[in-house]
């Protein structure tokens, strides 16, 4: 006569029923969140309606060239684009930019500051930016090519621009300079380039 076959025990039924139970805990554990985050992008679903930066944000791949700027800065930028002539607003950016880069402290050495215009300033302004701002980078502007960007509106804007040379946020005239130092200095942070 052949061995007898012994009928499985309880306690191993149990055994193979707490396992599956486990397996489907470990699946569910880790398919479980892929699966709630494709829910939520799909239906829009607790998605958060802030954001933390104060400009606009370019976010497509656009660099200084795309707004008709030449320039070859390795380190942050804060640029200023005069399509028209220097005027108030423009000014009060160019004067903002520089604060800004002196109120990085420790880290200043890791931005600049620029102006790229499409006009001559005056006599006035020129004798001024000499002798008030050593350090400002100065390049000619393409308003062709700034005229044909999308995000280049044509007054003056100030833009903050990563190492390599892309486009990152840009602000208007009336930024405040608290909200465009904490957007650059979050930048900075995040930053392991420049």
């Amino acid at each position: 006569m052949g061995a007898a076959m012994n009928p499985p025990s309880t306690s191993d039924t149990l055994d193979r029923r707490k396992g599956r139970w486990q397996l489907i805990l470990i699946l569910m554990m880790v398919i479980g969140p892929m699966a709630l985050a494709t829910f939520m992008y799909k239906l829009q679903f607790w998605v958060p309606d802030s954001r933390s930066y104060h400009g606009e944000l370019i976010g497509n791949g656009q660099t200084r060239a795309d707004i008709g700027v030449q320039a070859d800065e390795q380190r942050w930028q804060l640029l200023v684009t005069a399509p028209a002539a220097c005027a108030a607003d423009c000014q009060q950016l160019v004067y903002l930019a520089r604060q800004l880069q002196i109120s990085l402290g420790r880290d200043a050495s890791r931005a600049s500051h620029a102006l790229a215009g499409a006009q001559p300033l005056s006599r006035e302004y020129e004798a001024k930016l000499k002798a008030e701002y050593p350090q400002l980078q100065r390049y000619p502007l393409d308003v062709s090519t700034f005229a044909r960007n999308a995000a280049a509106p044509g007054e003056a804007q100030l833009w903050i621009v990563d190492p390599h040379g892309n486009l990152v946020l840009r602000y208007d005239a009336k930024v405040k300079g608290k909200d465009l130092l904490n957007d650059l200095r979050l930048l900075l942070k995040l930053s392991n380039i420049g």
